[in-house]
């Protein structure tokens, strides 16, 4: 029953998100000469959707509604629902109708081929749960990211370095890649709403960052993600890279995530590649850290602070 009551608290919280950031404009309404709220009200939306103004509050509220796919599809086109939002909408739904049964969790795993794929390409690549805890990666990722070595387990997590105090002032561009990882995460949630690791990966960053309550609070959702951005290495100069999440099974399955210079930057690469490959010979970690911080002999022993991006 847990998961069932999380998935309806979710559904309720991004039909508002929607209302509450959809105007009377949008949907070529007249928005009225008192109108006390930017969003729809909710009469609005359910008359648009052929709903009763109760029906509709009760979804929001998370209560104890299950709703058809025929009246999902309603809300769905009046709102202007994208193929990825709908398809989000109906998961959370279809949790509150048919929840998963109370059975062990699968634990994430690397597929082989994937282990394979990584230390075949020349490209800076890593392997991420849905949570977007590191999995798996490759030297070259670790010369361009920093080496997760040196971060415990629990904290090798993208969503953990990004909204670090120290991370979000020195990254050009930081927001927008804010919202595609939360996004990635939020896709998640809609496939398994209560479990622990996004539980604690949401709870822990709630309570910390005002920024990621902000960007949480908007519900958005990715599912195919391509990003760029500038990367300064300490060893080779700016890096500009452009980078995508690629499935490497149906959700809630683990991601690839690759990195590939853009053009007129190959060469710093391959450079650094040669840096990775003589490191990697020596059995050195790569000092240089955007995904975790270089350990000070003094600090051994201590929690690792999250890195400062170069």
């Amino acid at each position: 029953m847990g998961n069932e009551r999380a998935a309806a608290r979710e559904l309720g919280m991004f039909l508002r998100s929607r209302r509450e950031r959809t105007t009377p404009q949008d949907l070529g309404l007249e928005p009225g000469p008192r109108r006390k709220v930017e969003g729809l009200r909710r009469e609005e939306i359910a008359t648009l959707a052929g709903l009763s103004t109760d029906y509709y509050q009760r979804l929001e509220q998370g209560r104890s509604v299950r709703p058809s796919d025929a009246i999902l599809n309603s809300i769905a086109d009046a709102f202007d629902l994208d193929e990825v939002e709908r398809r989000h909408l109906m998961r959370l739904a279809q949790l509150t109708r048919r929840p998963r049964p109370p059975t062990p969790r699968a634990a994430d795993r690397v597929p082989r081929n994937a282990r394979l794929l990584l230390e075949a390409i020349d490209l800076p690549a890593f392997v991420a749960t849905r949570h977007l805890d590191m999995l798996a990666w490759n030297s070259l990722a670790a010369a361009l990211l920093g080496d997760p070595r040196e971060l415990p387990p629990d904290r090798r997590n993208v969503l953990l370095t990004l909204f670090h105090e120290e991370f979000q002032p020195r990254c050009p561009g930081w927001e927008t890649a804010a919202l595609d990882y939360i996004g990635i995460l939020r896709a998640a949630v809609s496939t398994d709403p209560d479990h622990p690791r996004a539980v604690a990966i949401v709870g822990e960053l709630s309570i910390s960052n005002p920024e990621f309550r902000r960007l949480w609070a908007r519900h958005d959702v990715r599912e195919g993600v391509h990003g760029t951005k500038t990367i300064q290495h300490p060893r080779v100069g700016d890096i500009a890279v452009e980078w995508d999440a690629y499935p490497l099974q149906p959700p809630p399955g683990p991601l690839m995530i690759v990195f590939t210079p853009k053009a007129g930057y190959e060469e710093r690469l391959r450079l650094l590649k040669v840096i990775a490959d003589a490191g990697e010979d020596r059995g050195e970690p790569e000092p240089h850290t955007v995904l975790s911080p270089a350990t000070h002999p003094a600090d051994r022993g201590r929690r690792p602070t999250p890195p400062r991006p170069r």
